[in-house]
């Protein structure tokens, strides 16, 4: 007698292409916070000291500016905007289409898709708004401080599609580990956001407001900040050595293992360019560095919890 074979259900990934602008969308969105720091440590803040003119009058840099090569940095990191726009319109024109295909398929169109790739536009927007703000604000810390959170949030969405969009569709999550280990997953990623917020309370009360002329800082104290942001990192190592040891047990799981791995070894040298940094008076060099560690170390972080499960097909 025939055996009869149960239907499946086809896989429901995005195409290669698409899911590669989502990629270079979350590397822009990554490289603009890298570049926002830059401004920073080389006062370059208020380079161009209106918005969105550069100068009275002029949407470029002006050869009577006073600002001297400090236009040049902050105009250069402001030209970066037009990138994330036109890779977020990218973004969102590759998943409309890729919809359509789906559609005509009879496959699932997976909403969730569509509307994490409207962040990276929307959060562009959002940043473009804000940015034109803490300009006019004289780099107010509060106004800094919101335009790099609010960077390290889109960053969060476009790690989520990058993540979802390597899945085979939006059915129920698969645990690939026990829910205790999984909970601990999602408790390294909330220490990380922990550590990444103090860490911009420390900036902001430090030396580097992002020019030479504005003295406008948070009231708290520098050392101690810094104190209870190494306090929080060290919270955060511990959480992590605890998920390396669950995940080893588990044995399901190998990308969120790699993950945490990779996790930690960024962390470990993280931490000493932090250590490095207070106690040489906070060159630059450093400055940058740390900021690249905790862009990385964000990303990571973000994509643990995403290795711990699967997700299938779903039938339309």
């Amino acid at each position: 007698m025939a055996i009869t074979e149960l239907p499946t259900v086809p896989d429901n990934r995005v195409s290669r292409g698409v899911r590669g602008i989502f990629i270079a969308n979350l590397v822009a969105q990554s490289g603009i916070v890298v570049t926002g720091a830059i401004v920073r440590v080389t006062a370059s803040g208020l380079g161009c000291p209106t918005w969105p003119e550069c100068a009275p009058g002029s949407l470029t840099p002006t050869a009577d500016q006073v600002e001297s090569w400090h236009k040049f940095i902050e105009f250069g990191n402001r030209l970066l905007t037009f990138v994330l726009a036109a890779l977020a319109i990218a973004a969102l024109v590759a998943i409309v289409r890729q919809r359509r295909r789906w559609r005509a398929s009879g496959l699932s169109t997976r909403p969730a898709l569509l509307a994490l790739a409207a962040v990276p536009i929307l959060g562009t927007i959002v940043q473009t708004v804000l940015g034109g703000i803490t300009v006019l604000t004289g780099l107010h810390p509060a106004t800094v401080s919101a335009h790099f959170l609010v960077s390290m949030a889109i960053i969060a969405a476009v790690v989520a599609l990058v993540a979802r969009s390597g899945d085979a569709g939006d059915g129920a999550p698969i645990l690939l580990v026990p829910q205790p280990v999984r909970l601990l997953g999602w408790g390294v990623l909330a220490a990380t956001a922990a550590v990444v917020f103090l860490g911009v309370l420390v900036t902001g009360s430090g030396p580097h407001s992002g020019d030479t002329g504005v003295d406008a800082r948070f009231g708290f104290d520098f050392q101690t900040i810094s104190w209870m942001h190494a306090d929080a990192v060290w919270l955060f190592l511990g959480l992590l050595i605890g998920l390396l040891i669950a995940l080893s047990i588990a044995g399901h799981a190998p990308k969120a293992r790699r993950r945490a791995i990779a996790l930690f070894a960024v962390a470990a040298i993280q931490g000493g360019i932090g250590y490095a940094q207070f106690f040489s008076g906070l060159p630059e060099v450093l400055v940058i560095a740390h900021v690249i560690g905790a862009v990385v170390i964000w990303n990571i972080a973000l994509f643990l919890p995403f290795g711990m499960r699967e997700r299938g097909s779903i039938r339309t």
